[in-house]
């Protein structure tokens, strides 16, 4: 092989990782940042009710699921988890009666490349607060990681390491119930709300491959 074709060779082979690194940095980096447990919906209206999903996409430090412990925030009214075939359910509940903490427990770890979501009916009265944070310990195979940081006001909560989930109260309706179907059916609650700052993240790291690839080609027509 000539010292020409191998100077080639290797400018190609740099041009192809320049795409490459972009691309993975692309996929990675919202991964790593939409890394959280969400809820949906995200809102509801005062006084009424409406069915939560709880859901996650990975494991601690790459380690399986094994439990969701979700924490119930003082203003619900009523709170009845949902039967499901794939987790044992544990109900904790405080000296008034109500429930106080739902402990989720999968049959079969959750692996981290699968999507994991456990649900649960909640009823609101007219003195819920504006806002319900649901504390929630997701325990794995190995270790374990507590979602509960709540955003100070004025503070994006999205740069918290590990967010609590979040659900927005809203003023009930005039007609004194709210609109059961914007509470969420399984099917809905299956779309998780993006994550801007993944998604911004993201196109940086493409946007860097994209550049990788254009100064690996430039200096290849230099110097062919």
């Amino acid at each position: 092989m000539s010292r020409t074709t191998r100077t080639r060779t290797h400018r190609a082979a740099l041009a192809t990782a320049g795409i490459l690194s972009g691309a993975v940095l692309a996929l990675a980096v919202p991964t790593m940042a939409g890394a959280h447990v969400g809820v949906s919906p995200d809102e509801l209206a005062a006084g009424d009710h409406g069915v939560l999903t709880f859901s996650f996409s990975h494991g601690c430090d790459n380690s399986p699921t094994t439990a969701l412990r979700i924490t119930m925030p003082d203003g619900l009214a009523s709170v009845a988890p949902t039967m499901d075939g794939d987790w044992n359910i544990e109900v904790e509940r405080g000296d008034d009666g109500l429930v106080s903490a739902v402990t989720y427990t999968a049959l079969t770890p959750v692996p981290t490349d699968l999507r994991g979501a456990v649900s649960m009916s909640v009823g609101l009265d007219e003195s819920t607060p504006e806002t319900l944070a649901f504390p929630v310990v997701q325990e794995c195979v190995d270790g374990a990681t507590e979602w509960t940081q709540l955003a100070e006001k004025g503070e994006d909560p999205h740069s918290l390491d590990a967010p609590a989930p979040v659900v927005s109260v809203t003023d009930a309706a005039t007609d004194g119930h709210g609109d059961h179907g914007s509470a969420g059916s399984a099917d809905e609650a299956a779309t998780t709300t993006t994550d801007p700052l993944g998604i911004a993240l993201g196109a940086g790291g493409l946007v860097a491959g994209i550049a990788a690839l254009i100064v690996a080609v430039l200096a290849y027509r230099r110097r062919a």
